[in-house]
């Protein structure tokens, strides 16, 4: 009993004298915004308590952030002065200051409906092909898009790029045409040089492509702006028969990711991967949060332990406004969700978008990026999605570890981090209608907290 007390008594004193930490609230009535806040040291008379385990390690962090599309780009680049881009850049791919420390960004391959036209890198005349690729050109992409990452890239060498097609060049589809079709089997391989040639000429530009999908949502065909329908089995002979051959030969280490699309059918990504000569050449599978439950990525997961887990694509909008229900959202599912269950990576769709919810060309109509620009002004409102974002990039960086961590009161959700330096971040959001009160302890650390009704804080330490 007496060696028991001794060391109940030294564990107190340890979690007494521990390291401060810090706390950083944002508040569905957006009083606090990222905003320092104080924690309670004091023993809490609470049953719910968060336990973090450092012990047990799962993923890797790559990074938090969001894709820098053509429209997203020629805002940055042409809504704003130079001072003012200068100043917006850094602040979303540095943490100097308040910076958000974005290190995970997507690029588009040609056109989404976040451009201001629609193209692809080889377009020709209606009725003909170009299987050589001898038109094949990154002129559009030269524009903007790749000025404006390689200014991210140059604020942060790390930032880790991947890239998705929304269509095949119209002439190797079924519709001749970049809206809706599916791809030739003749221009299997021509597809698979297209991508290759894109990796080769963005590596020459200085932009390091890291990872491909082979089709952003490829079960959906859209009917205003580029898209192109894959099938899990499309998806698996152009993977095994051609485009993993072809990276390979050529001794290219560019990541293929699966899949690319949203959590409400986990069988298509089970389905190509059951092709054993396509699955040697994936390394991961991709997720978007437009339809299904998180979980998804846990069930393809557990048939693939050894695939990375990446989630790549969601959007803010103004069908949901409301701070106090999707503050909660975003941070429960994208930040929370996807690392528990299994992500690596997790983007949300456009870095910028104008007032009107543009640059676009088809697609969304109130589609909301991470920060608005006024191209009249470049003033800069930083959106829900900023703050919620901010919430893991700014304390999570790349290389951390997510930890286990459990327990906690009903409506709370929480996810825990060990970062390369050793110091821990620890994310809580509050879903219910009232505020919680609950104790977090960790090795040598002990305090308790209450958070605001759909409130979100990070604590570190």
């Amino acid at each position: 009993m007496k060696t028991l007390l001794l060391t109940l008594t030294a564990a107190l004193a340890t979690a007494a004298n521990a390291a401060p930490v810090r706390a950083f609230l944002t508040t569905a009535d957006q009083q606090q915004l990222l905003a320092p806040s104080a924690v309670d040291k004091a023993a809490a008379k609470t049953g719910d308590v968060i336990r973090i385990d450092p012990r047990r390690k799962h993923q890797r962090i790559a990074g938090f952030g969001a894709a820098i599309t053509e429209g997203s780009a020629w805002l940055i680049r042409h809504g704003m002065s130079e001072v003012q881009r200068n100043a917006l850049m850094r602040e979303l791919f540095t943490r100097e200051g308040k910076g958000l420390g974005f290190e995970f960004t997507r690029l588009t391959i040609g056109a989404s409906d976040f451009s201001r036209r629609h193209y692809s890198l080889d377009d020709m005349p209606a009725g003909r092909t170009d299987p050589e690729l001898k038109n094949f050109s990154l002129v559009n992409e030269r524009e903007d898009v790749i000025p404006a990452v390689k200014q991210a890239l140059a604020l942060n060498p790390k930032l880790q790029v991947m890239a998705s097609p929304w269509s095949a060049p119209g002439w190797m589809k079924t519709t001749d045409s970049l809206v809706q079709g599916q791809l030739l089997p003749e221009f299997y391989g021509a597809f698979a040089n297209y991508m290759v040639r894109y990796v080769e000429e963005m590596k020459a530009e200085g932009v390091p492509i890291f990872a491909l999908t082979l089709q952003n949502e490829p079960h959906f065909e859209p009917g205003d702006y580029p898209g192109m329908r894959m099938t899990p089995r499309t998806r698996a002979a152009v993977v095994g028969q051609h485009l993993g051959p072809l990276l390979k030969a050529k001794g290219m280490k560019t990541q293929l990711l699966e899949w690319d699309h949203n959590w409400d059918e986990p069988w298509s990504p089970l389905s190509m991967l059951s092709d054993a000569t396509a699955r040697q050449y994936v390394s991961g599978v991709a997720w978007h949060c437009y339809a299904g439950d998180v979980a998804a990525q846990s069930q393809v997961a557990q048939q693939f332990p050894q695939l990375d887990v990446w989630f790549t694509e969601c959007s803010g909008g103004e069908w949901k406004p409301q701070w106090a229900e999707t503050l909660p959202w975003i941070t429960r599912n994208l930040i929370i969700g996807s690392t528990r269950h299994g992500a690596r990576g997790v983007l949300m769709w456009n870095l910028a978008l104008d007032p009107a919810y543009g640059p676009h060309l088809g697609g969304c109509k109130d589609c909301r990026g991470v920060v608005t620009i006024d191209p009249k002004t470049g003033q800069v409102t930083r959106n829900i999605e900023y703050y919620a974002f901010g919430h893991a990039s700014r304390f999570v960086h790349q290389g951390a570890r997510r930890v286990d961590s459990e327990g906690g009161a009903k409506g709370l959700d929480h996810v825990a981090f060990i970062n390369p330096d050793g110091s821990t971040a620890l994310i809580v959001s509050n879903s219910a209608a009232e505020p919680r009160r609950f104790m977090v302890q960790a090795p040598g650390q002990r305090f308790s907290y209450e958070l605001p009704a759909s409130g979100v804080v990070t604590f570190t330490w």
